[in-house]
């Protein structure tokens, strides 16, 4: 009877030690002793999986197999083992899996025929197969596919991460793979920014003024909801612009400076202000737009003329701003070809992709539509219940679900509060510009 408790205490004791570290310290756990199980199931279970997921193809091997013989007197059939050549399904060649920070890879061998798009398709039903939150397909290089396990949906709790020390660049959240999600406007100069309200959109906002704030740039923006989202942030803001009519009068100014840097990078030989001494640098400029659609909107015909002054110069700031120092990120609830072809226009210029959730399919599709379609389905299913995440394309030219960070209103306004001291005035910035010629 003692012998029976001891071993039911150790038993007891056992399991709660492996459940307080897989709860308090979940990495160690899972590299010491949930990934090499996983590692033997997924390679045991393969050639089931890809039997059931339609990867396996018909080759010609050589084969025991049984072969009916003669009738014995007792009624029984005899057969016998015959070593002949015979169609069979060849399942691709799989590598070791490795374990990631919230899973695990691996890399197939394609079998002829097939092409990465094949695995994706399956993704769903592979992910169900083995019991993870998400599978997806990468290739890096002919003949090859790897396969990326999600055992668990690391977006459900998003914690702060460091922000970061370069130039242009802000930590705004975490990616689907566990590493940052980092928004480089030296790499990806121009953004789009889709999502419904309470979907997120002005989070991320938020969490760009926090970064952007104690770096040496100046803030542009265009608050077309009357100035209720940016007012807050003018200490940090070089320039607002509050209606469709101040919006046009800081258009022309960018314009104006974007062609006066053109003409300093030509007497300095430089193709970019980048290339130029850092004494006749001028300060980078990133526009933060507020309800894209406001812009494009047409009361009546009177407005037509302002609309179309508008779109013109809101797209060449995105097609020949990057070499300037001139960078868009652009936010919007509704962005839909209806909205005319300004906005097909500037969303082509816009490299840098994000879509929160949204209420109608047109705006995934003006957004994501153009890549990968697996990025709109996944779009399209983001639930009203995860606030911040997204789907995000950008540098890599991969796509991921992201999500950002929650930043408070309060957070973003004390941020421009704290560094006020660092914005540089628009009238200094834009002083050694011609006067505009007026009728």
């Amino acid at each position: 009877m003692r012998d029976a408790l001891l071993v039911l205490a150790v038993l007891a004791a056992s399991a709660a030690g492996l459940w307080a570290w897989r709860r308090y310290h979940y990495p160690s756990f899972w590299l010491a002793l949930g990934f090499p199980l996983v590692a033997l199931s997924v390679r045991a279970s393969w050639r089931r999986v890809a039997l059931g997921c339609g990867l396996t193809k018909k080759r010609q091997r050589f084969w025991f197999t049984t072969v009916p013989g003669l009738v014995a007197s007792t009624g029984v059939v005899r057969v016998r083992r015959k070593w002949q050549r015979i169609a069979v399904d060849t399942k691709p060649f799989m590598w070791l899996p490795k374990p990631t920070r919230h899973g695990w890879r691996v890399t197939l061998h394609t079998l002829e025929g097939q092409a990465p798009g094949d695995y994706a398709d399956v993704a769903e039903q592979l992910a169900h197969s083995w019991g993870v939150h998400a599978i997806r397909v990468s290739s890096p290089g002919p003949g090859r596919v790897v396969l990326m396990a999600t055992m668990r949906d690391p977006l459900v709790h998003v914690t702060q991460l460091p922000a970061s020390d370069e130039l242009l660049k802000v930590t705004v959240g975490r990616l689907e793979t566990g590493q940052p999600w980092v928004i480089d406007f030296r790499t990806v100069p121009h953004w789009i920014n889709a999502g419904a309200t309470q979907s997120g959109k002005s989070n991320l906002a938020n969490a760009l003024i926090i970064g952007l704030a104690p770096q040496p740039v100046a803030l542009v923006g265009f608050d077309l909801k009357g100035g209720v989202e940016f007012t807050p942030y003018e200490p940090r803001l070089s320039a607002l612009a509050t209606s469709r009519a101040e919006s046009v009068g800081l258009l022309d100014d960018l314009v104006a400076l974007m062609t006066d840097r053109m003409g300093l990078c030509r007497q300095a030989g430089a193709r970019n202000i980048w290339q130029l001494p850092p004494a006749l640098r001028p300060v980078p400029v990133v526009v933060l737009v507020d309800e894209l659609a406001e812009l494009y909107l047409m009361a009546d015909k009177s407005e037509k003329e302002e609309i179309a002054k508008t779109s013109t110069n809101l797209l060449r700031v995105a097609q020949l701003g990057r070499a300037f120092g001139i960078y868009l990120f652009c936010c919007g609830q509704r962005i839909g070809s209806d909205l005319g072809p300004g906005v097909t226009a500037l969303r082509s210029q816009c490299s840098g992709r994000i879509c929160h959730r949204v209420n109608d399919p047109e705006t995934a599709t003006m957004t994501l539509g153009d890549l990968d379609p697996a990025a709109l389905v996944s779009a399209r299913a983001i639930a009203a219940e995860t606030p911040g995440v997204a789907i995000v394309a950008g540098q890599d030219g991969q796509w991921y679900r992201a999500r950002s960070f929650y930043v408070t209103e309060q957070s973003a306004e004390h941020a421009a509060h704290t560094h006020a001291h660092l914005t540089p005035a628009w009238g200094e910035i834009t002083a050694h510009l011609p006067e505009p010629i007026t009728a």
